[in-house]
């Protein structure tokens, strides 16, 4: 019997997103989505494309992806976001993995990440390496509140081809991820001792513009124009705001254990 491969898809409201992706594995053996309460028309989408949606209350992202991962029965998986859609050339790509007798255990694979429309090529933006695609049993989305990934047990190889990362359609939807993610990072901060290095002056002010002149400057980010510039302010400011918000933790009498509740923190 040939080889199965399982899709893995985590949502929270992402009805401007989940088409798009769906489309793009529909040759998948299997698709399983797990739902965290979605209030748009992301399950109604969904449905269109699998009978495989679930509804978990929301973990935290590595153990939401996780439970997605658990729900799968293919020999293969290949984690996506709500967001990430493959091209053609990937899918044929991921088919001849499957299929072989000699292939990896697992595989990176590049993300070509597109802002306001626009495709970022420089900056470090690209080839964003990003381990995905792996064998049942051999691949798990390591436990931590932010930046999860994939640790595999065994061999691990790279696709020449890339997820499409449809992350920042706007500038609000950007802002929004700047505020969630820096919040998520503090987090993790809390949780091993948020002390004087970390909410210093020097990472306040100066991580950030080391930031921007490291990526628009030297990782050439100025070769996407207007979007590069604009692109790498926004994620000099998300520096920034990770800073501050560990400084404003640190200076509160409040000492919970995990600044920002999980409500706050959906994908």
């Amino acid at each position: 019997m040939a080889p199965k491969l399982s899709v893995a898809i985590i949502t929270y409201n992402e009805e401007a997103n989940i088409r798009r992706t769906l489309e793009s594995v529909t040759w998948a053996d299997e698709i399983v989505v797990i739902d965290s309460g979605s209030t748009d028309g992301t399950l109604a989408i969904c449905r269109e494309y699998t009978d495989k949606v679930v509804h978990q209350d929301w973990l935290g992202f590595a153990k939401q992806k996780n439970a997605a991962i658990d729900r799968t029965t293919g020999d293969w998986i290949l984690s996506l976001d709500a967001d990430e859609p493959i091209e053609p050339l990937l899918a044929r790509e991921i088919r001849d993995i499957v299929a072989s007798s000699g292939a990896q255990d697992g595989y990176l694979i590049p993300r070509r990440t597109f802002f306001l429309g626009k495709e970022i090529r420089y900056g470090g933006w690209y080839p964003d390496y990003n381990l995905r695609l792996f064998r049942r049993g051999r691949g798990r989305f390591e436990d931590r509140m932010v930046h999860e990934a994939i640790r595999v047990q065994g061999t691990v190889g790279r696709t020449g081809y890339a997820i499409l990362h449809y992350a920042y359609p706007d500038l609000a939807s950007y802002m929004s991820s700047i505020n969630k993610y820096s919040s998520l990072a503090v987090s993790v901060m809390a949780e091993r001792g948020i002390g004087g290095f970390k909410t210093t002056w020097v990472n306040i002010l100066l991580r950030p513009l080391f930031t921007f002149l490291l990526r628009y400057v030297f990782r050439l980010g100025f070769l996407d124009g207007k979007h590069g510039l604009v692109l790498n302010i926004y994620h000099s400011y998300y520096v920034f705001a990770k800073y501050a918000k560990a400084w404003e933790f640190a200076q509160t009498s409040d000492v919970r254990r995990v600044p920002y509740g999980k409500s706050d923190l959906k994908s």
